[in-house]
């Protein structure tokens, strides 16, 4: 009986977790989201402010794909100068737990003499 091979497509696309992973990957996109939660509604300039050095290139980036993801509403103003706000969707609330999941995971497995963030990074 001959084996086929699956591709990555076939096999892992369809994937549940690789979607989850597909949604949360990138450097910046977990921090924007708890940024964001911790916050309730944010605007653009102070979540800017909060992830410095980040460019501003990449945090819109960032936030339009979150967007288009809907994991994130994004709310214009038509002021001058122009007010937008940021606050998570309710899929969006649905990964915070998973956020602090991935928090207490690296702080209970972490390598034997790796100094880790004491919590700050995840407190107010």
């Amino acid at each position: 009986m001959e084996k086929t091979v699956q591709n990555f497509g076939d096999k892992y696309e369809k994937c549940p977790m690789y979607y989850t992973m597909s949604i949360l990957e990138g450097k910046w996109k977990w921090i924007i989201l708890w940024e964001i939660s911790r916050a309730g509604v944010i605007r653009y300039n102070r979540l800017r402010e909060l992830l410095k050095p980040i460019a501003h290139k990449t945090l819109s980036q960032q936030l339009k794909e979150l967007e288009s993801n809907n994991i994130i509403h994004r709310e214009q103003y038509n002021e001058v100068p122009p007010k937008v706000e940021y606050s998570l969707t309710k899929e969006g609330e649905s990964v915070i737990p998973i956020l602090s999941l991935m928090y207490q995971w690296g702080k209970e497995h972490r390598l034997e003499g790796e100094v880790l963030d004491d919590g700050s990074c995840m407190n107010a």
